[in-house]
């Protein structure tokens, strides 16, 4: 299933909604949330449904926690996962945190 979605994710037509959705908001986190993840949801719901879950978006929650459960069991799964996620989710980057700020340092 979850490779199905992946693959709805790149048929043309889904591509291009997705494009248009990236475009409006803009790289802007609270656009994304109002004009990507919903064009997300939707092409997730278009496959899933087919596979015993409900066409709506508590549907789509149901499919990431059970994909989320299978991710440390597989490592097919879980490289799959990640592939999803970087298709509507914007690479999350850090804010520069200044020395004495608080912020934590990666190692």
């Amino acid at each position: 299933v979850l490779a199905e979605v992946i693959k709805a994710f790149g048929a043309p037509e889904n591509a291009q909604r997705m494009e248009e959705a990236r475009d409006n908001a803009c790289n802007d986190m609270g656009k994304m949330l109002q004009f990507l993840l919903p064009v997300a949801t939707q092409i997730q719901q278009d496959v899933i449904k087919a596979y015993g879950f409900s066409s709506d978006g508590e549907g789509v929650l149901k499919f990431a926690r059970l994909i989320k459960s299978y991710e440390s069991q597989d490592p097919e799964i879980a490289s799959m996962s990640s592939k999803l996620k970087a298709m509507f989710l914007p690479p999350m980057t850090l804010p520069p945190h200044g020395a004495g700020t608080g912020g934590v340092a990666a190692s």
